[in-house]
């Protein structure tokens, strides 16, 4: 294997696909005539291939997916593999965005890499993330995969772990439709024959051109799907997925629970039109885009890319299909496929921060945007700390999303359409079930990572409820915020961010911008407009049995005399009546002026550096209004036993940094010029992803050199000499 010299180490690598104008492997030409090209790039192509540079490496790659023959258990999981073929070195490129010259050098066969795979022709792998560093060593340096470790990193251990098995039943009938695309006869008569032994599939009845009615004689894979996919009790949906699930000769287990997946609602369960009013090759579209996306899961090479593409264009034309056909695909490959529904659309947009770009305002995205967004997903999905791992972790979390009301859902139900209980019919639509209470207790927040011993924990909240406003203060790194956002959910009992507002304070907020005030609209005038607090204090009143908490971080860097205005003394336990409500500065939008009072039910949680010399003493107004408590550094068993099970971190090296921060921390404490406040906390020596084994002492190294000893740079501003001396002790013989 080439062995990379430590300047191509840090550099870019290339994997780039082995085909040329959707034609056969062409590898062998490829290292023959020296080169590499692409056909017809496109402009993101274009400029990739431009961005390559002499002496970057580079790699003939070929992606599959493959279910059998793995040398791991993959629970009947489809794998994605990606062989490399060939590697070399970029010798020169000539800039016309197609081409670059290589000096090639032949693989002893085509080696297999498992899980972390890329499906466009060109992928740019920069080294640094545990995952690019593995994909780098493995291809050009003939380092064998951990495979292990891919299958339990997140976005691989939803797949092949236990929390979303209801795919593998899904999967299993979406393959074993296939095999009815081109004589769908004897599945709509076994369909019909099962509705005579279940109750729930009398809504498969079809009006025809002459006016007469009768049983469907044609039927699509999703609409088949979604007959146990439908707004109907747990019960009734097992009941006719087993039953369908003979029809098909499936022996995967019916799921136990359908908790996140989309159903169709009860009135809208059908993906195509009555046949009087149907095109002639409605339900062949949609079967169409049904095996392509069925061979887009087997073999994501361009060529199958672009038969989908048209598939899916051409069935999002059938009436009434809309932003459901996302939904039929992600039943039939949940791995594979994101769900769109709206409410999977809002969490997309508002939680992930990613955009969807649509034709137009009611229109569904096209096929290229909904692979792209499935790419850049998977991208994301990699990361340690991204919210979601996988596209059923995806749906779920958009069901359990509680944070605004989700976008309209006129583009999945067009006004004009006719009611199917008036002999008509109405286009399917995807929604959400009502989401499900998840619980949340003192005890959540020290399975989450909390070091503070449970009373402590029990004190603070019962502070909370009686004083209604709390401050953290404490230390840098002791973890005030991180633990302000759980203690609001143990309050109220549930996690559930659309009762938690957050918001952070410095030198420029104004009231105008927390309570009320002037704000410009689009058309160059300005409005009225509530701030945070206002509209925490609107909503709570909305619903008077929640808790609604705002968790104001760092509540000493702005004025919060000038910030809460009037509404500073309303926020006394004392003083959350109606009977004490006030007039604010400005009225509301309409000119009205309304008394306003802080409800029961709305909290605020603050935190506060009390580290932090260039902050003024609190307002005593505002401190006789909060229960303070104050956070310490928590090194201790609870941390040690918590970075070593959790972070990965050395169990003997645990116990030695354990020591040294405390030294340090004495240290800190007992000079007269700093004193307790200045300590450092336990948040700096906590990893936040798991440590790859044996890299404890380079992480502790690396944070103290760049996050403890800037720090103590600060505080011991006036003796430098001291902090350097300090930073050198906390490494001496490490």
């Amino acid at each position: 294997m080439m062995n990379a010299g430590s300047s191509q180490t840090a550099a870019t690598t290339w994997f780039v696909g082995a085909s040329f104008g959707h034609t056969d492997d062409q590898s062998a030409r490829f290292i023959a005539e020296g080169i590499w090209e692409v056909s017809a790039p496109s402009q993101k192509e274009q400029a990739l291939v431009r961005s390559m540079r002499p002496g970057e490496r580079i790699a003939i790659k070929a992606a599959y997916v493959r279910k059998h023959g793995l040398p791991f258990d993959n629970r009947r999981q489809p794998v994605s593999v990606m062989g490399i073929k060939a590697i070399g070195v970029i010798t020169e490129n000539p800039q016309d965005g197609e081409r670059v010259n290589v000096q090639w050098q032949s693989a002893d066969g085509v080696r297999e890499w498992y899980f972390y795979t890329y499906r466009p022709t060109i992928w740019r792998v920069v080294p640094g993330e545990w995952n690019a560093d593995a994909l780098i060593a493995f291809a050009f340096e003939g380092k064998p995969q951990d495979i292990e470790r891919f299958r339990n990193a997140p976005y691989w251990k939803d797949r092949f772990g236990t929390l979303f098995q209801w795919a593998d039943f899904y999967e299993a009938v979406a393959e074993k439709l296939l095999a009815y695309a081109s004589n769908r006869a004897p599945l709509i008569q076994g369909i019909h024959q099962m509705a005579q032994r279940v109750q729930g599939l009398g809504y498969l009845q079809d009006k025809f051109p002459d006016g007469s009615s009768g049983p469907l004689q044609d039927i699509c894979p999703f609409t088949v799907m979604g007959t146990f996919n439908r707004g109907m009790t747990d019960a009734n949906r097992k009941l006719i997925a087993a039953e369908l699930a003979k029809l098909l000769g499936v022996s995967v287990p019916v799921p136990a629970t359908f908790e996140g997946i989309p159903v169709l609602n009860n009135q809208r369960s059908w993906f195509f039109r009555y046949a009087d009013k149907r095109g002639a090759g409605d339900i062949d579209a949609l079967w169409c885009v049904f095996a392509a996306a069925q061979a887009l899961v087997e073999d994501d090479g361009p060529a199958s890319r672009d038969e989908f593409i048209e598939a899916y264009d051409a069935a999002t034309q059938v009436w009434g299909v809309a932003w459901n056909l996302s939904t039929g695909l992600y039943w039939a490959a949940p791995w594979e496929f994101p769900t769109l529904d709206s409410q999977s659309r809002h969490y997309i947009q508002k939680r992930l921060g990613v955009p969807i770009t649509t034709p137009a305002p009611q229109a569904p995205c096209d096929a290229a945007t909904y692979l792209q967004l499935a790419d850049d997903l998977r991208t994301r999905f990699a990361e340690d700390d991204y919210p979601v791992h996988s596209f059923p972790e995806l749906s779920l979390a958009s069901w359990q999303f509680k944070d605004a009301t989700p976008v309209p859902q006129v583009d999945e139900a067009t006004p004009d359409l006719p009611q199917e209980d008036g002999g008509e019919e109405l286009a399917a639509e995807v929604v959400q079930s009502q989401a499900p209470i998840v619980p949340y207790s003192l005890a959540d927040i020290t399975r989450d990572g909390c070091f503070l011993p449970e009373p402590e924990l029990e004190l603070m909240l019962d502070r909370l409820r009686t004083k209604k406003n709390l401050i953290l203060q404490g230390p840098p790194g002791t973890g005030k915020t991180w633990l302000a956002k759980r203690l609001a959910f143990a309050l109220m009992g549930q996690k559930d961010d659309s009762k938690l507002r957050a918001v952070q304070f410095h030198p420029n907020l104004s009231y105008e911008d927390f309570v009320r005030g002037w704000r410009p609209t689009g058309e160059g005038k300005l409005t009225l407009a509530d701030g945070v607090f206002m509209e925490a204090i609107k909503a709570a009143k909305k619903e008077p049995a929640a808790k609604f908490v705002v968790v104001i971080e760092e509540i000493n860097r702005g004025n919060p005399a000038q910030v809460f205005g009037e509404l500073l003394t309303l926020l006394e336990a004392g003083k959350r009546t109606p009977s004490e409500a006030l007039e604010l500065c400005y009225p509301d939008a309409d000119g009205v002026r309304r008394p306003v009072h802080i409800p029961e039910n709305l909290h605020v949680i603050g935190t506060m550096n009390i580290a932090d010399r260039s902050l003024a003493l609190v307002d005593l107004a505002l401190r006789r209004r909060f229960a303070f408590v104050g956070l310490e550094p928590r090194l201790g068993p609870a941390w040690r036993n918590w970075v070593v099970s959790t972070c990965g971190v050395d169990e003997a090296l645990a116990s030695d940094i354990e020591r040294r921060m405390a030294e340090l921390n004495e240290q800190i404490a007992a000079d007269a010029r700093l004193g307790k406040q200045f300590r450092i906390g336990h948040s700096y020596v906590t990893p936040v992803h798991r440590l790859e084994a044996g890299s404890t002492r380079r992480w502790f190294q690396q944070v103290v050199e760049t996050e403890i000893g800037p720090l103590l740079e600060e505080v011991w501003f006036d003796s430098p000499e001291e902090a350097h001396q300090a930073t050198a002790r906390l490494l001496q013989g490490w």
